[in-house]
Order: structure tokens, then C-alpha cells, then sequence
């Protein structure tokens, strides 16, 4: 079991918030521990997002509070009520995420029963010093880097993928270890979709080097589509190739064509690393690929009804080196600088969206 930067932080921020309690002379510092638990963010962008929401809904849910004890009192049915109202006016708001924390404000300021305005107030103060220290450990504590861990989890992504795939039509691995190398692999996907997202949210926060970054999470969003279509060659073949009668007869010949995208795969990771020479590719030949397609049209003619399934498991193989030659147009040109002749292979116009222009 590793120890994560966020739950370090976790930690460090519930130690400065009951720092701050004391500093400050609060009677608890219960208060100010929960909303800095519940405030700790996994990127900067989302804590200085999370900061504005909740001051707006705070101050709210606090001017609620103190409404209705005006008008109620502090009874269960006026807290639960208010409690309800401020719920969905943050989802009205569309702060779903500062629900937790403006519901401590709000029992907080409404339990002081019948206490002096001071006590409220002091209790709101306490919620805004809990965030206040979930911010500062988050942006100067092992800041996140989301751009790293995504680059992390796409090495990661890929050494499984990879795996799978050069085992996929040989069946050499053993069931149970493949089920589960495979669960892995959907679970490692899904977190790439996450760290994009917050590479994605980099961008607001960073004003400067606009075109570059989009670039950037241009190349980064086809390595995701790559990496996908990857796993879904894995599920084609899992489902058609074995199905198909005679598959033997051209475990080989597709073999060696998922063995030449893997490498070349790999070559596109190094090269967004700068790992490998700028005008090196390990590009499949297109002849194999189109003598593969004649053959192959050839054997279905023969008997369409059985052999139809390696068209399926065919076509996602092209379909991943599409994505894949795609990809590294896109790194070539995320690489290239000013002043390089414009003799370097052009992107495709479909693959530069209009935010390049932002």
C-alpha cells in the first residue's frame, strides 16, 4: 500500500486547520478539520474553483440560516428545511461540489441555539478558515502535476495493453491471468480519462503558451482513442477470432501485424518523450496491410457465411493503425518549431480543432 500525495495533504491540511483554530481562538476546531477534509482538490485549478464556489454558496447558506432562525428558531424541521433549499440552489448553481461544506455552515450556524449573532458568525469564519488551509497545503504542498501522471498512467496503459496484445491470438497466456491483465487495463483507461480531464482544466489556469498547450492535449486526447482502440482489437478478437472456423490458418499473418503496431506504438510514446530521433518511424508498411486485405477478401469469398468473422477482427486492426498513424502526425507536429521547413509531413486539417486558435 503506497501513500499518495493527496492523502498527505489530507493530512497536512486537518494539522494547519487545527493550527489555525488555535491561532484564531475558536472554541473547536472540529468545524474547521471537516470543511478542510472536504475542500482538498486533485488539481489546483478545481481548489481555486472549489475556493470561489464555496465562498458564494457559504455566504449563502449562512444568510439562509440566519434567516430562518429569525423567522423559525433553531428547531430539527427548520434546520432539515433550510438544509434542503440549499441543496438545490447549489445544484441550480451548478456547485454540486460545495454541497458538503455549505451544509456544515449551515447546521453549524443554526445549532447555536439561540447563542449570540457572534457565535454564527464565528462558526461561518470557522468553515472559511478550513478551506482556506485545504487551498494553501494544495498549492504549495507537492503541487499536482497532472501532466506527469497522465504521462504515467499512458506508460502504464500501454506496457498492459501491449501485453495482452502480442498474446492475444497465440493464447499463450493462461485465462484467468488474462481476465484479469484485461480488468486491469479498462480500470488503468478509465483513470487516463480522469488525469485528462485535469490536464484539461491546466489550460484555464495557465494563460501563457495558449496554442502549445492545446496542441498538447490535442496528442494527448488520440492516445487515449489510440490506447482504446487497442483494447477494443482485444475484445474483437476475443469474440470473432476464436469463433471463426480454419482462424488457425492466419494466426500468423495476424500476429505479426499486431507485433509491427505494437512496435510502432511504442515508437510514438518515445517520441512525444523526445526518447527518438525526430524522422524516425517504425510506420507498418501499407503494402503488407493491402495484401492483407486481398487475401483475406479472397478467403471470404470462398464461404462468406463462416469466414466473415476475421473481417470483423481485420477491421479493428486497421482501424487502431489509422488511429495510430493519426497519432503520430499529431506528435510531429506538436514537435515542430517555428523556424522547421515546411517539407515536415502536415497534420490533417481534421485533426487541429478550432481551440489551436484560441
Amino acid at each position: 500500500m503506497t501513500i499518495g500525495a493527496r492523502v498527505l495533504k489530507t493530512g497536512m491540511a486537518v494539522a494547519l486547520a487545527i493550527y489555525i483554530s488555535e491561532i484564531f481562538g475558536f472554541a473547536s476546531p472540529l468545524i474547521t478539520t471537516v470543511a478542510a477534509i472536504l475542500t482538498i482538490q486533485p488539481s489546483i485549478y478545481r481548489s481555486w474553483q472549489q475556493v470561489l464556489d464555496q465562498l458564494q454558496t457559504n455566504v449563502l447558506g449562512a444568510a439562509m440560516a440566519l434567516a430562518a432562525m429569525k423567522l423559525f428558531g433553531q428547531t430539527p424541521i427548520a434546520v432539515g428545511l433550510v438544509c434542503i433549499l440549499v441543496i438545490l440552489v447549489s445544484i441550480r448553481l451548478k456547485m454540486e461540489t460545495t454541497i458538503g461544506v455549505t451544509l456544515v455552515t449551515v447546521v453549524a450556524i443554526m445549532e447555536a441555539h439561540g447563542q449570540e449573532m457572534t457565535i454564527a458568525l464565528e462558526r461561518f469564519l470557522m468553515v472559511m478558515a478550513g478551506i482556506g488551509a485545504a487551498f494553501t497545503v494544495n498549492v504549495l504542498v507537492f503541487p499536482p502535476r497532472p501532466r506527469r501522471q497522465f504521462s504515467d498512467q499512458v506508460h502504464h496503459a500501454f506496457n498492459q495493453m501491449s501485453l495482452l496484445l502480442r498474446t492475444a491470438i497465440s493464447n499463450e497466456m493462461r485465462e484467468q491471468v488474462y481476465r484479469s491483465e484485461k480488468n486491469k487495463l479498462h480500470k488503468t483507461l478509465r483513470k487516463l480519462e480522469d488525469s485528462y480531464n485535469l490536464f484539461e482544466e491546466e489550460r484555464k489556469v495557465l494563460a501563457r503558451a495558449k496554442i502549445s498547450h492545446a496542441r498538447q492535449l490535442l496528442v494527448s486526447k488520440q492516445m487515449i482513442k489510440a490506447l482504446q482502440k487497442g483494447s477494443d482489437l482485444l475484445e474483437v478478437v476475443e469474440e470473432h477470432y476464436f469463433s471463426a472456423p480454419k482462424a488457425g490458418d492466419w494466426a500468423a499473418r495476424f500476429d505479426r501485424q499486431i507485433e509491427d503496431l505494437t512496435k510502432y506504438h511504442e515508437s510514438i510514446v518515445l517520441k512525444l518523450e523526445n526518447k527518438m530521433k525526430r524522422n524516425m518511424s517504425m510506420e507498418p508498411g501499407e503494402e503488407r496491410e493491402a495484401r492483407l486485405v486481398s487475401e483475406l477478401t479472397d478467403y471470404v469469398r470462398e464461404d462468406p457465411d463462416e469466414h466473415k468473422r476475421l473481417i470483423f477482427v481485420a477491421s479493428a486492426l486497421f482501424e487502431y493503425a489509422y488511429h495510430l498513424r493519426r497519432l503520430e502526425k499529431l506528435v510531429d507536429h506538436s514537435q515542430r518549431t517555428p523556424g522547421e521547413a515546411e517539407e515536415r509531413r502536415p497534420v490533417d486539417k481534421a485533426d487541429e480543432p478550432a481551440m489551436l486558435g484560441d
